[in-house]
This record gives C-alpha cells, sequence and structure tokens, in this order.
C-alpha cells in the first residue's frame, strides 16, 4: 500500500467493502456516523445535516467529497473556522504539547523520543529507553490511556502528515500519541505475533472524538493507515484484509462522534410530546438536560465507548466526574 495523504474512500472501498462499512459506523446508535455540518447539503440527497453518511455517498462518482483540511479550497478552510471553530494545530506545536505529555509520564525534562528545533523536531534514533528506576515499562507505555478531544484529524494522536502544510512524514519521524506507542512496539517486538498483539493494545488505549462526520470518518483512517504504515515499516508487508478490519473496529470504538458539551450523538436532543388535552392539543418540553444544564438529563443519544479492559461498553458521560462540563 502506497502512501497516500488523501486516503481516498474508494481504495478502501476496493480494498474490502467491509472495511469502509465498519469505518462509517457509529455504536452509540447502531447506525452510522452522520455528516453534522451543512457543508455538503447542496450535494442534494443524503448530504443534509442528519443524514448517516454511507460508503454510497462517499465513494463511486462521489469519491472526492470527504477531504482532508490541505485539499480544501481556501473558501472551505475558512467557512469550516468562521462557522466551526475548526483550527488546525501544525505539527511541530502537536510534539511540543505531546513532549509534555511524555516528560511527565517518564519523568524527565525532555523528550525521548525527539529534539525540539523551531517549528520542527529533530528525531533520536537510538530505541527509548525505560530505566529500572522508573518502575514502568514499555508495555506500560503502550498501553497508557490517551484521548484526543475535537479530534478533527486526529493529528495529535498521529502525524501520517502535517495538517497545516500537508507534507508527508515518514513513519520513524511521527510525534502523534499513537507514532510513539507503535514505535515503542516496533523497538520491544520481533515477530508479527507480538508486533499485532501490542499493536492491539496501543490502539485499544488511543481515544478521540469530533462532532463533525467528515472529521471522524478521516481521523479513523488515519489511525488505521497509521497501523499499516507501522506494520509495513517493521516487516516490509502489507496487513492482511482480516486484521485491517479487525483494527478498523477497535478504531471505530475509540473514534466517536459526539458533541463535547452534552457527550451526546451532535444534535440528537429533542423536545418531547406531553400527554394531550381533551381537546387533543399536546404541549412540548424541551430536552431537560438542555433546560437545566445537567449534562445527565439529556434525551439525546449518549455516546457509547468501549472499556477493553473489561470488554464491556459504557457511556462516555458515565466517566465524567461530578461537578465537570
Amino acid at each position: 500500500m502506497d502512501f497516500k495523504v488523501d486516503i481516498k474512500e474508494n481504495y478502501i472501498y476496493d480494498l474490502d467493502q467491509e472495511l469502509l462499512n465498519v469505518l462509517l459506523i457509529d455504536h452509540s446508535t447502531g447506525l452510522n456516523i452522520i455528516w453534522a455540518t451543512d457543508d455538503y447539503e447542496e450535494r442534494g440527497f443524503g448530504y443534509g445535516f442528519h443524514d448517516k453518511i454511507t460508503s454510497e455517498l462517499v465513494t463511486g462518482t462521489n469519491g472526492e467529497v470527504i477531504k482532508p483540511r490541505i485539499s480544501k479550497s481556501e473558501e472551505e478552510r475558512v467557512n469550516r473556522v468562521r462557522n466551526k471553530a475548526e483550527v488546525f494545530t501544525p505539527a511541530w506545536i502537536c510534539n511540543k504539547q505531546n513532549n509534555l505529555i511524555d516528560c511527565a509520564w517518564f519523568e524527565r525534562k525532555t523528550s525521548p523520543f525527539n529534539k525540539e528545533t523551531e517549528h520542527g523536531w529533530k528525531i533520536n534514533s537510538r530505541s527509548v529507553s525505560f530505566s529500572k528506576k522508573l518502575k514502568k515499562t514499555w508495555k506500560d507505555y503502550v498501553s497508557a490511556a490517551r484521548l484526543e478531544v475535537s479530534c478533527g484529524e486526529a493529528p495529535y494522536l498521529c502525524s501520517r502528515y502535517d495538517t497545516v502544510t500537508g507534507d508527508a512524514i515518514p513513519f520513524m519521524e511521527r510525534i502523534g500519541l499513537l507514532d510513539r506507542k507503535l514505535r515503542i512496539v516496533c523497538e520491544n517486538t520481533d515477530n508479527k505475533n507480538d508486533f499485532l498483539h501490542y499493536a492491539t493494545i496501543a490502539l485499544q488505549s488511543t481515544y478521540g472524538f469530533d462532532w463533525q462526520g467528515d472529521n471522524v470518518l478521516l481521523a479513523r483512517e488515519n489511525l488505521l493507515f497509521t497501523v499499516i504504515d507501522a506494520y509495513k515499516y517493521k516487516f516490509q508487508e502489507d496487513l492482511s484484509i482480516n486484521h485491517l478490519v479487525f483494527f478498523a473496529n477497535i478504531i471505530s470504538w475509540n473514534i466517536w462522534q459526539m458533541d463535547g458539551i452534552k457527550y451526546v450523538v451532535p444534535d440528537s436532543c429533542h423536545e418531547e410530546a406531553n400527554q394531550p388535552d381533551l381537546f387533543g392539543y399536546a404541549e412540548k418540553t424541551p430536552c431537560p438536560g438542555c433546560k437545566y444544564n445537567d449534562i445527565k438529563l439529556h434525551n439525546g443519544a449518549y455516546s457509547i465507548i468501549m472499556d477493553w479492559d473489561n470488554n464491556r461498553k459504557i457511556r462516555y458521560v458515565d466517566m465524567i466526574k461530578e461537578g465537570v462540563r
């Protein structure tokens, strides 16, 4: 599989139709992710705000519908900033912030992965070491939970390309949180079975959410192809379709669509009709969560994620501590 900054849905569909369908699933509703934006409505039926994104809408002659930010027109980018407050962070800033996370985890002042330069970084080519004094192993690093909120195309999780410049980044020079986990996996495994096992753990501990359906799909694609790149870097061959579908299923749970304030599927809260009176009039009442600003009372579809350690589904809102909004 050759490197592609813009991963075409037609390409995924040609690899395996089920693979694309898995990447479009919304586990919170049991249906597909929705567009959750009016940006595509001019295309007609199926492209409205609440319409589900199906493979037919993004493949075939519609194969150019979803594009990463760098491939969008200047007008589209400006509209996203103005209407959605969508701002993409340069890779060098993502690196600085991810380094802060790793400095805390490794209990050291500098990142073991790279040295920061002005608007860039220089990779540490030596294998990352885990001293006995640290009392944490490479396996602990791979399984450490990481979350990118309002993830867009997930530049903090995986840096296949710089979302601002569009420049491709070689696998060992990447700075995303999943990139770092997979680098550690590559450095500490020698056979395919071990790689696949720990790559699974790396994915299961990497999370992100976004409001807009196109971003959710792009983020999912970027995570999947990051694993593809890592496996090819390590073993000089492509993952099987069965492995791709397996990994895509994990990603479809861990990168999900959500209103980050209400913790429900975007715009799923609704008015409720009361019992009709003698004249058949039924007064409508607003969503209780919206009315009282209570995150536990919304009548929308609460976002569901997977607790992989215990193999159980949980509502994301139930993980929010009391008093946190």
